[in-house]
């Protein structure tokens, strides 16, 4: 089989476009990538209109199954190719884009996915919403990203450990602030106001360039795009403060996946200055962390923080929890299909009005969830107490947690069924077109 696979990002592109819309799409192809060079020949597509057909073409005038798989939203996804095509796509609200907003047909994901008849996506809810507007029939396949072997050198560490509690170096290489060393007094929200439309500048205690982080304690660790909304870091922050506003052993690590934050970290640091006085800290931290040193903030790491309105799978979870890290999170979206109360501190949360994220009316015609911040400060303190107190029971998340997400996303759950999807949809295209005979 010849597998085309494309996305708007490349290996050469994606670390200065970091936070731009579509982006996580290249680290999901990229953990696919494995598996389906376990299946057939993989060409890396750049211009899909000029180069599928063409292969395509030659691969039926050889008997060789072709098939191309998009990994980018259905309203981005080339249509009208003789290829079968295929759109691998993340979806994290409650309803499909039925619309044609911004008088852009392709806009209403129905019309799209209806011509494409085949699609593949990450999540149970995902192909529930699916399958609402398009029936219960539909050819769409649940096939999360295959991470979890990957992270299996990490999975022993966690299995030799007990109470969790850090003390560990790491090499970083970018922009560091600590709410230890920084002096928050000028980021509050009368100097913000004062300053804009010009954002407050970044505080002079920041670390730029290589340094060494000590992290100790109880580590709370969460990966992700401040610049996306959805993401909810300000309950995050706020609640982290108020649960540990008089304990000095809890350290909350944001890794930040942004090209230019220089306009969202004053923000976080009001966020900060807002929590008033508080014992522990927080870390804020851009930049570049060699292998062996993410590896060492994985091992140091006692607790994986999501705090989202939705997740169309949320890699960096994923990569958490494959590697014995319990979870403070939500459990709704595509959390639903592998965190529960064996591997997580669940957090409350509810449906509120929501917008399609690409709809630039933002007009309500979906729902997200909204955390109940009471219920993220409860998920923090009893996450503490269980790292400090009770060593069985953090050990036995921790097994749960790599368990759940083994079942969820290992190459051998995801391989067998992506493999027989695959053969289904490309089978069709050696089929004689009976329509096309003379």
């Amino acid at each position: 089989m010849i597998i085309l696979v494309h996305t708007a990002f490349r290996h050469d592109n994606v670390q200065h476009n970091l936070g731009q819309p579509e982006y996580s799409y290249y680290f999901v192809l990229r953990e696919f990538l494995p598996l389906l060079e376990g299946f057939g020949h993989v060409i890396d597509i750049r211009d899909p209109e000029k180069e599928v057909d063409t292969i395509y073409r030659a691969s039926q005038q050889q008997g060789i199954p072709c098939i191309f798989l998009s990994f980018m939203p259905p309203n981005k996804t080339p249509i009208g190719l003789a290829c079968p095509t295929v759109p691998v796509f993340a979806w994290e609200y409650s309803t499909l884009p039925n619309e044609s907003f911004g008088n852009k047909p392709r806009n209403d994901w129905r019309r799209v996915l209806t011509y494409l008849g085949h699609a593949i996506t990450h999540s149970t809810f995902a192909a529930d919403a699916v399958r609402s507007q398009l029936g219960a029939h539909f050819p769409i396949l649940v096939a999360p990203a295959p991470l979890w072997n990957r992270m299996a050198a990490r999975q022993e560490v966690s299995r030799q450990t007990q109470a969790h509690v850090s003390h560990a170096h790491i090499n970083v290489e970018g922009l560091v602030i600590d709410s230890l060393l920084t002096d928050l007094t000028p980021y509050s929200m009368t100097a913000r106001r004062a300053s804009a439309p010009t954002p407050l500048p970044l505080p002079k205690e920041r670390q730029e360039g290589p340094s060494l982080l000590t992290l100790d304690g109880i580590v709370y660790t969460s990966v992700f795009n401040p610049g996306d909304g959805r993401k909810n870091w300000l309950d995050m922050i706020g609640a982290f403060c108020e649960a540990f506003r008089h304990a000095t052993d809890a350290t909350l690590f944001m890794k930040l996946s942004h090209h230019d934050i220089s306009e969202i970290v004053p923000d976080m640091l009001e966020c900060l200055h807002k929590a008033g006085d508080f014992a522990c800290r927080v870390v804020i931290f851009q930049g570049y962390l060699p292998q062996e040193d993410y590896e060492r903030l994985v091992d140091a790491t006692s607790y994986a923080v999501n705090c989202s309105h939705g997740e169309g799978q949320c890699l960096p979870l994923m990569e958490y929890m494959s590697c014995g890290k319990p979870a403070i999170s939500p459990r709704h979206t595509a959390m639903d299909d592998y965190v529960d109360e064996s591997c997580a501190f669940i957090v409350k949360s509810s449906l509120v009005p929501g917008t399609w994220p690409h709809d630039q009316r933002q007009a309500f015609r979906t729902l997200r969830e909204q955390v109940h911040f009471g219920s993220l400060v409860q998920a923090y303190r009893a996450s503490h107490y269980v790292a400090r107190h009770e060593p069985l029971t953090y050990a036995c998340m921790a097994q749960a947690a790599i368990r759940s997400l083994q079942g969820y996303c290992s190459r051998e759950a995801v391989g067998q069924p992506l493999r027989q999807f695959l053969d289904r949809v490309a089978g069709r295209s050696l089929q004689p077109n009976k329509a096309m005979a003379p």
